[in-house]
């Protein structure tokens, strides 16, 4: 695993070979603290089970993601839990590089991780966060074909915000009034990308897991996943599955003790 101060591993798999060159993919996590991640979900399902299933979340979505983008970035927080994502990120050995989130609130940090790219080499640069471990790949690759022609791209997510946000230069101001963690950023975002007269692609939406309930459309959905699903051949997204339905169980008893 390399560090953000050492050249970028850079791994010759591509995805259907569309992805070229100089292209950045970056995935924003936080440390899965017990109390401190997955909090709508953890009422449900408690904090440890939701701590549980944010790092199943983060782990899986780095195996999936790995063969897309030239350098790929895990930007995490704290920066005191460096060790700890190096670790989770071995199973990847090599094709993520660890860099530290900096900034103030999520716009800032997004900001200055996209500033910090493009100030390299840069062509394309795409972020996802870590709450939608089934995200199609084909939405990924569709944000740097899209970068072709427009200068933003997002994907929304069914909660008014959004999974995905890519850009082919440097637009800080993208991010500027934004009520984030709000069911407004979306809808904000598109204001603010109208405002600064740039054109902007728009992803096919998709769902973050935060609730119970999104945890049980997870759940169901891979029971009804056909084996022959690129998905289906991840062993962590397999491993995400057992610990969901083991998440959705507890629950359902929890529910239906007497009040």
């Amino acid at each position: 695993m390399t560090r953000s101060d050492e050249p970028p591993a850079v791994n010759g798999k591509m995805f259907d070979g569309t992805v070229r060159g100089g292209d950045v993919l970056g995935v924003f996590a936080k440390y899965w603290q017990p109390g401190a991640v997955k909090t709508r979900l953890a009422a449900s399902i408690g904090d440890h089970r939701a701590a549980e299933l944010y790092r199943a979340f983060l782990t899986t979505t780095l195996v999936r993601l790995s063969p897309l983008g030239e350098r790929r970035t895990l930007v995490f927080t704290p920066e005191q839990r460096c060790d700890d994502f190096a670790a989770l990120a071995s199973v990847v050995a090599g094709r993520w590089q660890l860099r530290a989130q900096t900034g103030g609130d999520l716009g800032q940090r997004m900001s200055r991780f996209f500033a910090d790219e493009f100030s390299g080499a840069a062509a394309r640069v795409v972020l996802l966060g870590s709450d939608s471990p089934t995200l199609p790949l084909t939405h990924v690759q569709q944000a740097f074909e899209r970068l072709e022609q427009h200068d933003v791209v997002l994907g929304p997510s069914d909660d008014g915000g959004y999974y995905l946000v890519g850009m082919r230069s440097y637009l800080p101001a993208i991010f500027s009034d934004i009520d984030w963690s709000s069911p407004r950023v979306w809808q904000q975002t598109l204001e603010r990308g109208q405002a600064l007269g740039v054109t902007l692609a728009q992803l096919p939406a998709w769902y973050d897991i935060d609730t119970l309930d999104e945890l049980r459309r997870f759940a169901h959905e891979s029971a009804r996943a056909a084996s022959g699903d690129v998905i289906e051949q991840c062993a962590e997204l397999a491993r995400l599955r057992a610990l969901a339905r083991v998440a959705c169980g507890g629950a359902a008893a929890c529910d239906a003790m007497p009040q």
